[in-house]
């Protein structure tokens, strides 16, 4: 239930966001004067507003949905040892890193995990599962939440959004002119556009999609290597390469992970193959830091 409300919380405040900046831009429609052809210019526009305003509001919502959505407790006065090592590990990793000092929290999941998110590099938020704590070594879960810091530092949360952006946007529009070409063409709609623009508009988009989100997935996973790299620099390539040793471990003997793809920083992510695939496989991250040192 909770999820749901958040899902359409997301959506009202993306069309809140889209329809108050189209008309601030004096938008008034995607079809030329004479009710024929695309007006492009104006498409592009609409479909770039639209295309944005989920990830910017999606990113601008994130720290505030992941504690609602994962039940993260922030630590505002560390109750035991563990919060305390917790919260100092955090503060002086974000000190190498150089970035602002983030939240730190803790959620009651039984599988090892870690994410970070936030909008900002000074503003973030870093969580840690119950289970990651329990089971990990103390040098592993440091290089976890370096790996998590690394997320923070490189800024991988802004850059995401703004590729998705861009993707959403050219999805949008491209599938609209292929909509109204068919529209045209098969369907032989002389003015406006017929029920064939809007049918062939959602399977485009839908395809279109599915595309664009191969591309998306790529960066994501190249933005694995990059944090791997950071984990390893912050903390230990030896500490880095444990974890993730662990980790694989823990999947091969049947550790389920079960968050969302949006959250899921440090562990597995799975998908419909691997170029659908949020994260590398863990032999070849642990590879590459192999590798690099």
């Amino acid at each position: 239930m909770l999820r749901i409300f958040l899902f359409l919380l997301t959506n009202i405040a993306v069309i809140a966001l889209a329809s108050i900046t189209l008309s601030l831009l004096g938008f008034t429609g995607f079809m030329q004067a004479n009710g024929v052809d695309l007006d492009l210019g104006q498409l592009l526009v609409f479909c770039a507003v639209f295309g944005f305003a989920g990830s910017l509001v999606s990113l601008l919502m994130s720290k505030w949905m992941a504690k609602r959505a994962m039940g993260v407790h922030v630590i505002e006065q560390p109750r035991n040892q563990t919060e305390q090592w917790l919260v100092r590990t955090v503060q002086e990793l974000s000190q190498q890193a150089g970035i602002g000092m983030p939240e730190v929290g803790i959620f009651d999941a039984p599988e090892s995990n870690a994410f970070a998110t936030g909008w900002n590099r000074n503003n973030a938020l870093v969580a840690v599962s119950t289970g990651l704590l329990s089971r990990f070594r103390e040098d592993e879960a440091r290089a976890v939440l370096a790996h998590e810091i690394g997320h923070v530092a490189n800024g991988d949360m802004v850059t995401l959004t703004l590729i998705q952006g861009v993707v959403n946007t050219f999805v949008m529009f491209f599938a609209r002119i292929i909509g109204h070409t068919v529209d045209r063409v098969v369907f032989k709609t002389e003015e406006g556009h017929g029920i064939g623009f809007y049918i062939v508009t959602f399977v485009a988009e839908i395809i279109l999609g599915i595309l664009a989100t191969m591309v998306v997935m790529a960066f994501s996973r190249w933005r694995e290597y990059r944090a791997d790299a950071a984990g390893a620099r912050l903390s230990s390539s030896g500490a880095m390469i444990r974890a993730l040793e662990r980790l694989k471990a823990e999947h091969e003997a049947g550790a389920e992970v079960h968050m969302p793809d949006t959250m899921r920083a440090f562990g597995i992510a799975g998908g419909l193959g691997k170029f659908f695939a949020s994260h590398p496989p863990l032999d070849a991250r642990i590879a590459a830091l192999r590798n690099a040192a």
